[in-house]
């Protein structure tokens, strides 16, 4: 495991390289695989910020905390560090969990069966006759996709459909 110092306006004292080194040894045992620790000191008026990059095998995580005094805001940001750790590890345990419940379910059933098809009856139709924009009424008002209606003048069928792109679509018989 690599850790960079980096201090911008602010002293790196030994006390604080102590310190972090203590936290971190700390964190090996929940992080197995740790490539880079970067931890960035910042001092701006009177606010402390520290800031903790850690980057591991399966991705990173970064934590910032923010106080009036710098081993305060270390100290919080290695406790949210700590959290967000044992968070990540819990949920990836879990994962493997269900993934493995899931595979001792799956493996008796050899073929699942085809769901068989069924018809649903719909009654969005007008056996009135009417005009293509009464059907684009009737349309919205029901808030369907389809409607089915008899042309005016004509008496032949006409199907109106709602399109992906939310303009109409009309299907005539020849």
């Amino acid at each position: 495991m690599n850790v960079h110092y980096t201090a911008r306006r602010a002293a790196l004292t030994p006390e604080i390289q102590a310190y972090c080194e203590k936290r971190l040894s700390r964190l090996k045992n929940l992080i197995v695989d740790v490539l880079d620790v970067n931890i960035i000191l910042i001092v701006q008026k009177n606010r402390k910020k520290a800031e903790i990059n850690v980057r591991a095998k399966g991705g990173g995580l970064v934590v910032v905390e923010e106080t009036l005094d710098m081993m305060d805001s270390l100290n919080r940001a290695f406790d949210t560090l700590e959290k967000r750790v044992r968070k990540e590890r819990a949920k990836w345990r879990e994962k493997k969990r269900r993934g493995g419940r899931e595979r001792k379910t799956l493996a008796p059933v050899l073929e699942a069966p085809e769901p068989e098809k069924r018809v649903v009856r719909s009654n969005h139709y007008s056996l009135k006759p009417m005009s293509l924009e009464e059907a684009i009424v009737q349309l919205d008002i029901k808030s369907k996709e389809v409607f089915l209606f008899r042309r005016e003048g004509s008496q032949e069928w006409a199907v109106l459909y709602r399109r992906k792109d939310g303009l109409y679509g009309l299907v005539e018989p020849e």
